[in-house]
């Protein structure tokens, strides 16, 4: 049985992972990389908040046919619940930094 907190915490270790420029994804100018494009990286951050839901619908469809503890359905809709806030707060995120990029002068 998973911890919420871990799930946090490896929610935003991934977040994490995506600015830290020692694991080679943020690239000076000039520099080529063969590392995950972004596109991808988000593709993957998704799909994770997608497996989360998924594994609180099958907790709780499991609950509603006896073969589940109550604890394991509030765990797993704790999970997907921390992945689709983590998800938002970085979408909000983003989109302040867009809007702080179009507001510069040029």
């Amino acid at each position: 049985m998973a911890v919420p907190s871990a799930a946090a915490a490896s929610a935003y270790a991934n977040t994490a992972r995506l600015i830290d420029p020692s694991a080679g994804l943020v690239k000076g100018p000039g520099e080529a990389g063969s590392g995950p494009s972004f596109s991808s990286m988000l593709s993957q951050a998704v799909n994770s908040v997608i497996d989360a839901g998924h594994k609180s619908d099958a907790q709780t469809k499991a609950a509603v046919t006896g073969k589940s503890d109550m604890v394991d359905v509030v765990t797993a809709v704790s999970e997907s619940e921390l992945a689709v806030q983590t998800m938002v707060a970085v979408r909000d995120k983003v989109i302040e930094a867009y809007q702080s990029i179009m507001q510069m002068t040029i």
